[in-house]
């Protein structure tokens, strides 16, 4: 267990043994490390159920744990908090028995449970942009912290291929080629090969008619209806859009392995089309969709609600579907197929309401069971100095394929001021300098609370000092090359030993609380707790670093234990660095 949830342990049997409730004996970090290093405060919550003063109990509490080796000391401040300090030798037996597990004292998830992530979500015919960027770190994050706990955890890239917007390219692809054998229904041969178009020409298509749609009616309805022709088998329709998914998902492939992030299923809104039809027929059957105005819909407000929730769209008036009925539809097969305890909507928060009705429906109608967990997980917009979403010089829409080249010439840049990997070939310099890019891209954008916009800027993400990615790296390359440099001169990493120096004892301490920051990250699906986290494990190192000179102390014990310190050091930060998706060089 994680080291506050043993202290607490402790504290919790002492306050039972005065007939308290066992919460009282919660420990937690010390507010001011300047006194202590963890305290309690359940005197006082305990002094009501008791009533006693929250002095005297406190103080019983003390007396009974005084003997014990875990402390160095235990003292009372003002109405009842106990301030604890730790021996510094189980501090040291600790921080061995930390080393010594793989795990690094975090327990596993009970029970594990099978949690499908919805994330990434980019649409086919669009390139991929900024608003991707944030839906395929975080979710990938998610699932990188949920896999470590033991979960069953499957990623989903879940594309945009079946809606308006095939129908819109679809169209224009026609206004272009209407010689193409896809826009004569009469046409029974084979359909070529090779597609019609490459993913340049659809990134220009798409905005071009989607503009139009805007300004012209008739237009925008001759789309809907080539959509619903799609939906509805037409031959040449799906032959050609089976052409525009491949050239999209090569393109983003592509996009997202320069990103570090992988999907388990690369399903999108079609994979589901064909268990509509059967879905919809039992929501009609057994009460659960109505007709409305030529719409079939399912009501899910509540007499709770304190604001308008519009009933789903299960069948437009033209007999299309919508997003609603495909996210329905994706519940069904990840409850029935993946057998899904937990599923996760990485997704912009301004789809909160589709997503509450899309669950609610999910619930009402039994497509999920009460207990299946559904919820979205919202994030803020990734803006410019500005305070506007990110866009290119030009003012258009950042694309994801841009941003990563700028980042990998930003670090460039940046490592060129800091003398960093100057004289190392070429080629090294550039594999450097993408990691360097994608940690200062991926730390950037996770070190923020989920949920919250946040402002991007470039030159200051891709900085060797402060609360950066590139900051970590250099930190945990410096560890590298201390403990390569010890093994040169013959220093071996030995067993850990009680601690001399006050930024020793604190960079001990700080190893403790990474179980906290690992599971509260996991319980909110917020990466930002391992990114603070991770943040200051490297600062604790650098005092540590700065008071503590290895490769010049003559105690040998000391050195070795040093080095051990150093070693585990690394261990955590690369573990850590990992569960956000970055990677670690060698050297820098």
């Amino acid at each position: 267990m994680s080291l506050t949830s043993f202290l607490s342990s402790i504290f919790s049997e002492a306050f039972v043994a005065l007939g308290a409730n066992s919460a009282a004996g919660t420990v937690v970090v010390s507010k001011k490390p300047e006194l202590a290093q963890f305290q309690c405060n359940g005197a006082m919550a305990a002094a009501k159920a008791l009533k006693k003063n929250p002095r005297e109990i406190a103080q019983t509490v003390v007396n009974s744990l005084a003997d014990r080796p875990e402390f160095s000391e235990l003292f009372i401040a003002g109405p009842g908090f106990i301030n604890i300090r730790l021996s510094d030798d189980f501090i040291a037996a600790r921080t061995r028995d930390t080393a010594n597990d793989e795990r690094f004292g975090i327990p596993p998830a009970e029970p594990p449970r099978t949690v499908i992530v919805d994330y990434g979500g980019p649409t086919v015919a669009k390139p991929m942009h900024v608003g991707h960027l944030r839906s395929s770190i975080i979710g990938d994050s998610v699932i990188r912290i949920l896999r470590f706990l033991g979960h069953e955890v499957k990623g989903d890239i879940h594309m945009g291929d079946w809606g308006l917007q095939m129908g819109m390219v679809i169209v224009e692809a026609e206004r272009r080629m209407p010689t193409l054998p896809y826009f004569d229904a009469a046409f029974d041969g084979d359909y070529p090969g090779q597609p019609p178009v490459t993913m340049d020409d659809l990134q220009e298509m798409y905005p071009k008619i989607s503009g139009e749609c805007k300004q012209d009616a008739g237009l925008l309805d001759r789309c809907q209806k080539a959509t619903v022709e799609l939906q509805n088998g037409r031959r040449g329709y799906v032959a050609l859009w089976r052409h525009f998914v491949n050239v999209s998902v090569e393109a983003m492939k592509s996009d997202f392995h320069r990103l570090g992030v992988d999907f388990d299923l690369w399903f999108g809104e079609s994979a589901y089309e064909r268990t509509i039809p059967a879905m919809v027929e039992g929501m009609k059957s057994n009460g659960h969709a109505r007709l409305d105005d030529g719409a079939w819909i399912i009501d899910v407000a509540s007499d709770a609600d304190n604001k308008p929730m519009p009933p789903v769209m299960l069948i437009n008036s033209q007999g299309g579907t919508g997003y609603h009925t495909t996210d329905l539809a994706t519940i069904r097969q990840r409850v029935n197929e993946f057998k899904a305890d937990e599923v996760y909507y990485v997704v912009d928060k301004r789809q909160s309401l589709h997503f509450e009705q899309v669950f609610r429906a999910a619930h009402k109608t039994g497509i999920a069971p009460e207990s299946v967990h559904l919820e979205h997980l919202p994030f803020g917009t990734m803006n410019g100095k500005d305070g506007k979403p990110f866009k290119t010089r030009a003012g258009g829409v950042m694309r994801l394929k841009e941003l990563i080249g700028m980042m990998t010439e930003e670090a460039s840049k940046r490592m060129l001021e800091a003398g960093v990997a100057q004289d190392y070939p070429e080629a090294e310099r550039t594999i450097i300098a993408e990691k360097v890019g994608m940690a200062a891209l991926r730390y950037a954008d996770l070190m923020n609370v989920r949920s919250a916009d946040y402002v991007f800027d470039i030159e200051r993400f891709t900085q060797f000092e402060g609360r950066t990615g590139a900051y970590l790296l250099y930190a945990a390359v410096r560890i590298k090359s201390i403990l390569r440099k010890a093994k040169e001169a013959g220093f071996e990493a030995g067993d850990i030993v009680a601690p001399s120096v006050d930024s020793e004892r604190d960079l001990m301490l700080k190893l403790f609380a990474m179980p906290n920051a690992v599971t509260e990250a996991a319980r909110e699906k917020m990466p930002h707790h391992v990114c603070g986290y991770a943040f200051d494990l490297g600062q604790a190192f650098s005092r540590f670093y700065n008071d503590c000179h290895i490769m010049t102390e003559a105690d040998a014990s000391r050195r070795a234990s040093w080095l051990g310190l150093c070693r585990l050091v690394l261990r955590e930060m690369e573990f850590l660095l990992g569960l956000l998706g970055i990677e670690t060089p060698e050297r820098m």
